[in-house]
C-alpha cells in the first residue's frame, strides 16, 4: 500500500511540475515497485490513476489561469476517438512486446523534453477556425499513441499545442492535463471492459497522487527560474528508466 501511494506521489508530483511526459513512469512503477505483474493491467491502471491526478492537477492550473479552455478542448475532443482506438489495438498486442513499444515510448518522450522551444509562444492565443483545422488532426494522433502506450500522451500534447495554437510553454503544460485526464479516462475504460484495471491500486495510486500534486502545484512556482535544468534531469532519469524497461522486455522478466 505504502509502495503504491508513494508511486502515486511521484507521478503526481512530475505532471503538476512538468504537464507533458510526467506520467510517464506510472507503467514501471507499477510494474517494478508496486509489484503489478501483468503489463497490460499496468497500462490500465496507470491509466486510470493518471486519468484522476491529471484533473486534480488541472483544476489547481486552471485557478491560476494557465489553462487556454477553448483550444485545449478542440484537441482532447478530437483525441477521444484516437485514445479508444490505440489502446484497443494495445490489448491485442503481447505483453513483453507492448513493453518493449513502451520503452521506446519513453525515449522518445526523454528527448522531446531535452528539445529546446522555437519560441516564447503568445500568452494571450485564442482559438479561430484555422487554429481548430490544426488542433483537431494532432489531437486524433495523440490520442492514438496515449491510447496504446497507456501514457497520458503530455510529451506529444505539449509541443502539438505549441506548434499549432502558438500558445506559451507554461500554458501548453497546464493545458496538456484535460487531454492527459481525458486519454487516460477513455484508455482505463477501454481496459477495464477487459478486466485489466486493479482498481485498489489505482485508489492508492490517485491518493499519493493528490498530495504529490499539491507539492508539485507548490514547486512549479519556485522552479519557474530553472525548469530548464529540471526538465533535463527529469528527460535523463526517464531515459535510464526507459533502457530499464527495454532490457526486462527482452529478457522477459
Amino acid at each position: 500500500m505504502m509502495l503504491a501511494i508513494g508511486s502515486g506521489a511521484v507521478v503526481g508530483l512530475l505532471l503538476a511540475l512538468f504537464g507533458g511526459g510526467g506520467s510517464v513512469l506510472a507503467t514501471p512503477l507499477l510494474l517494478y515497485v508496486v509489484g503489478i505483474g501483468d503489463t497490460h493491467v499496468a497500462i490500465g491502471t496507470s491509466a486510470a490513476a493518471v486519468a484522476v491526478n491529471a484533473a486534480i492537477n488541472l483544476l489547481g492550473h486552471s485557478r491560476s489561469g494557465r489553462v487556454k479552455w477553448p483550444c485545449a478542448s478542440v484537441f482532447a475532443a478530437a483525441g477521444l476517438l484516437g485514445s479508444f482506438a490505440g489502446s484497443s489495438l494495445a490489448k491485442a498486442v503481447d505483453g513483453q512486446r507492448l513493453l518493449l513499444f513502451f520503452a521506446f515510448a519513453m525515449a522518445a518522450i526523454a528527448l522531446s523534453m531535452l528539445r529546446k522551444p522555437k519560441g516564447e509562444g503568445d500568452p494571450a492565443v485564442h482559438i479561430t477556425w484555422p487554429l481548430v483545422a490544426r488542433l483537431a488532426p494532432m489531437g486524433l494522433l495523440t490520442g492514438f499513441a496515449a491510447g496504446f502506450f497507456g501514457i497520458g500522451g503530455g510529451f506529444l500534447i505539449v509541443p502539438g499545442l505549441m506548434s499549432a495554437a502558438g500558445m506559451t510553454l507554461a500554458n501548453a503544460s497546464a493545458s496538456s492535463l484535460l487531454s492527459v485526464a481525458i486519454f487516460g479516462a477513455a484508455t482505463s475504460v477501454n481496459y477495464a471492459v477487459s478486466g485489466l484495471v486493479n482498481w485498489p491500486a489505482a485508489g492508492l495510486f490517485v491518493a499519493g497522487g493528490a498530495v504529490g500534486g499539491w507539492l508539485g502545484l507548490k514547486g512549479a512556482r519556485r522552479l519557474a527560474a530553472r525548469a530548464r535544468l529540471a526538465r533535463s534531469l527529469f528527460a535523463g532519469l526517464v531515459l535510464l528508466v526507459a533502457v530499464y524497461v527495454a532490457w526486462r522486455a527482452v529478457v522477459g522478466a
